[in-house]
């Protein structure tokens, strides 16, 4: 979201270095009137969120990201990568 001002932004799931798995362009005239919402699949473990703003320095974003479900059922042997199991 902005504050009210043009939202452009990059919104990208890696799996891995340097190879884009997912990506979506994101532009929209009134960030805080028309604010932008996505749910993306992460599956598998290791996978990084990546939010690019692709407008320049006079027009800031805020971004943030929640889990909507969170895998219970998951093996403790399980590798995790880049971050704890525990929360």
């Amino acid at each position: 979201k902005t504050d009210g001002r043009p939202l452009n932004a990059r919104i990208e799931l890696l799996q891995g270095p340097n190879n884009n798995k997912q990506v979506c362009e994101v532009y929209t005239e009134d960030g805080i009137e028309r604010p932008f919402y996505i749910s993306m699949d992460t599956p598998g473990s290791g996978n990084v969120v990546r939010i690019v703003n692709t407008a320049p320095v006079e027009f800031p974003l805020t971004a943030w990201i929640e889990a909507k479900e969170i895998d219970e059922h998951k093996s403790p042997t399980d590798a995790v990568l880049g971050g704890d199991s525990a929360w």
